[in-house]
């Protein structure tokens, strides 16, 4: 199972951090991968960023993600981490 955590601490709230979580969990359901993905909230992952810090514990890397990349992120690092 792919685990991603999605920081909603303060700085990341103001960036938009519950948007990316929704359009995350749609995109889990549009693809139909509730079994394979489990998406958490995290409380700062140290990595304050211009966009919200997003991780995939299995890569151990953080990622900067917004609205307008996170369908992008989406496809390349988790559709891309489960197949």
């Amino acid at each position: 199972m792919l685990t991603i955590s999605v920081c909603v601490g303060s700085a990341c709230q103001i960036k938009g951090s519950y948007d990316v979580i929704n359009r995350i969990q749609s995109l889990i359901k549009e693809y139909k991968i509730e079994d394979k993905v489990k998406l958490k909230g995290a409380f700062c992952l140290g990595r304050c960023t211009p966009e919200v810090s997003v991780s995939i514990e299995e890569e151990n890397k953080i990622y900067s993600v917004s609205t307008d990349n996170v369908d992008s992120f989406f496809k390349e690092h988790v559709l891309g981490g489960i197949n």
